[in-house]
């Protein structure tokens, strides 16, 4: 039978469940990139989405498990996913241009990267090292399949990769600095012509 609207439904036990911890995770790895790791609170993140904290609850013990879910979903989306979009390709030029490319992009992943980098939490420290050596080594890798011996693939991934870091820096610090629009894609496509031998 249907209820009519005016009479008020029974409230079930986890009103909230159906937010899921993924949910919880991107509104933590948004808060993350507007506002720091002081953005990745509980009871801002519950406005931000329209619930309770019993709704956190329901799927962390705390703001350190919701970090470091946040954290790992980071590292996959902004890496992990990366490398597999890109591994595939079969020219390791194209590929290593491909991969340049998506990270000379922009976007919100920069200003997550920024505050991750400026943040003196343990957890975020471990994380950041972590994926700055998965994306150095497979940097390398695709280097090495140029015909670069190591060490001369270990350089252009470190040139690469600070390259990419100080893009990131030049965006949010004094974006006036850098060509807008079109010029901008031309700027990108000229670093990658640079950094792809």
């Amino acid at each position: 039978m249907v209820q009519p609207s005016h009479v008020p439904r029974p409230k079930t036990a986890v009103p909230e469940a159906r937010l899921s911890a993924a949910d919880w995770e991107a509104a933590a790895l948004d808060a993350l990139a507007e506002n720091g790791l002081a953005g990745v609170a509980i009871e801002p993140l519950a406005r931000r989405l329209g619930v309770t904290k019993g709704s956190f609850y329901w799927h962390f013990a705390d703001r350190e498990a919701l970090l470091a879910a946040a954290l790992a979903r980071w590292e996959t989306s902004n890496t992990e996913r990366v490398i597999d979009a890109v591994e595939d390709v079969r020219d390791p030029r194209e590929r290593l241009a491909r991969l340049i490319g998506r990270g000379l992009a922009g976007g919100r992943s920069d200003r997550i990267h920024i505050a991750l980098a400026t943040a003196k939490h343990p957890m975020v420290r471990d994380a950041l090292a972590r994926v700055t050596h998965r994306r150095l080594v497979y940097l390398e890798s695709c280097y090495g399949a140029l015909g670069q011996s190591p060490r001369e693939a270990r350089q252009s991934a470190l040139l690469a990769y600070a390259t990419y870091v100080g893009l990131i820096h030049l965006r949010l610090e004094a974006p006036k600095e850098l060509p807008e629009h079109a010029a901008l894609a031309a700027h990108v496509e000229h670093l990658i012509g640079k950094l792809v031998p």
